[in-house]
């Protein structure tokens, strides 16, 4: 435990393996917190949401929703389960930080899963598991009700996620319920930590890159921290109340024979505050096969990509240090 950032970001400077290159560093220059970033309100009409959806998809690949339907008590109570989560002692959690190839189990880690082979780390302790029902027992037991209160959630960010997708298939002329099974079979979530960083300016909680999975759904609290790539510069991605921000993944980019776009983001950290995001990554089964879908090629519009299991993008992905056009390559 001794590693995690956690465990010791206030008593030094910022260490030299934390510091990142010139051209990845966030810098001092402050970045702001833009009002453009699309904020789609899911009590709309139908036909309103397809449109909006539809655009934000295109333009940004990340956009927020609110009246989402997710009751706001669960959203409360699941961050401030990850404060008390993270705020554990070092001996409640150290079962979960024991690596293991069992794809079922918690992984407790700082910086990345390479923490070990890695160059640079990342300013972060993160939590991972599967949400799958049959994973429920290899959950955190403290603090008290994580498995009720995660699993909860778990299930409303999924039906959240299944009812953009529909509407996103609506928009882009793909068949109802092409999502519902296999290609979102798999709910990953991920509970990030950042503490306080000495020198925001030379360090990243998260590098710039784009999500490998079909969609991910982001809480985040009151505090900054998420930035988009938008036409070159970076923009700050403003928390709003009971709002999730849902991103568009690579996957997806690809099914949608890039009708959709992945938004290209980052996470920086700051000097003063703790910062939480839980994110639910949907993924499909790991031999699952993706290809673009059917009705949204043609003969101007030709196929992006021959079909490829997802299990075999994912370790493209990882092996390319999480450069998605480059882990796309060979099925092209």
């Amino acid at each position: 435990m001794d590693k995690f950032v956690s465990s010791w970001y206030n008593d030094q400077s910022l260490p030299e393996s934390y510091i990142f290159p010139p051209h990845e560093r966030p810098g001092k220059l402050l970045v702001p917190r833009c009002n453009t970033v699309p904020v789609i309100d899911l009590s709309d009409t139908r036909t309103n949401l397809v449109h909006q959806i539809l655009k934000a998809s295109q333009e940004f690949g990340l956009f927020q929703v609110v009246n989402h339907g997710v009751p706001p008590n669960i959203m409360s109570e699941t961050m401030s389960l990850f404060h008390k989560f993270f705020e554990l002692p070092a001996e409640d959690k150290a079962s979960l930080t024991v690596y293991t190839n069992d794809p079922k189990r918690c992984k407790l880690v700082t910086s990345t899963l390479d923490y070990d082979r890695e160059k640079i780390h990342l300013w972060r302790d993160v939590l991972r598991h599967p949400c799958h029902p049959d994973c429920i027992e290899f959950w955190p037991r403290k603090p008290l009700r994580y498995r009720e209160v995660v699993a909860a959630c778990s299930i409303e960010a999924k039906k959240l996620g299944l009812q953009i997708l529909e509407l996103l298939c609506e928009g882009i002329g793909i068949e109802h319920g092409y999502f519902e099974h296999e290609l979102t079979e798999d709910l990953l979530l991920g509970a990030n930590h950042y503490p306080p960083c000495p020198d925001p300016s030379l360090t990243l909680g998260i590098p710039k890159h784009f999500d490998p999975d079909i969609l991910t759904i982001l809480l985040q609290e009151h505090i900054s921290g998420l930035q988009v790539l938008k036409d070159g510069e970076w923009i700050g991605v403003r928390p709003i109340p009971n709002a999730f921000v849902v991103n568009i993944g690579y996957i997806l980019q690809v099914i949608s024979n890039n009708k959709l776009k992945g938004a290209e983001h980052r996470v920086v950290t700051n000097s003063s505050d703790h910062r939480i995001s839980v994110v639910f990554c949907m993924n499909p089964a790991g031999n699952s096969n993706i290809e673009p879908a059917k009705s949204v090629v043609t003969a101007t519009n030709p196929p992006l990509c021959r079909g490829f299991q997802f299990k075999e993008f994912v370790d493209n992905f990882y092996s390319m240090e999480g450069d998605a056009d480059l882990a796309l390559q060979p099925f092209k």
